[in-house]
């Protein structure tokens, strides 16, 4: 064999390694779901970790433990805050990690009660974000968010 065909094997042989190594890497996660969407059995986990990205259901402002969205915009959007918090810290994340937020809202008007709701959870830097109008949303809300945090 000369060298050329000896190279050529040696650099396919370690990409071969290096593939099977990150097709493991990619596919391991984790999965969390909060308590009360465990016990309803939703098909769905508030969140998946693969690798340090965790990738963040849509979730509301709604109280988990009587379905009802609050009256008031700006406790909708405290509670989908809190809902949010909850979720990162079973991954031992905070606010502080998220990278990428999506908002979606059923009445555009209430933008300026979600981002002051909003702005009281992060200190100096916020996450990237897009505020996007929608439809109806579940269970009557106004606002849900989906979101990736990374440690």
């Amino acid at each position: 064999m000369d060298t050329r065909s000896s190279f050529f094997l040696v650099v396919l042989s370690i990409l071969l390694i290096s593939l099977s190594g990150a097709k493991e890497a990619r596919t391991e996660r984790q999965t969390f779901r909060l308590p009360e969407i465990e016990a309803m059995d939703l098909p769905f986990s508030n969140a998946v970790l693969v690798g340090n990205t965790l990738h963040l259901s849509g979730d509301g402002g709604i109280d988990l433990s009587t379905m009802a969205v609050p009256d008031d915009p700006k406790e909708e959007a405290r509670l989908l805050m809190e809902n949010f918090k909850a979720t990162l810290a079973m991954a031992d994340m905070t606010l502080d990690d998220l990278v990428s937020v999506t908002v979606y809202c059923s009445d555009l008007s209430l933008y300026s009660d979600f981002n002051t709701v909003y702005r009281s959870y992060f200190s100096d830097t916020f996450p990237a974000r897009a505020f996007i109008g929608s439809g109806p949303l579940l269970f009557g809300m106004r606002f849900e968010m989906q979101a990736t945090a990374v440690k």
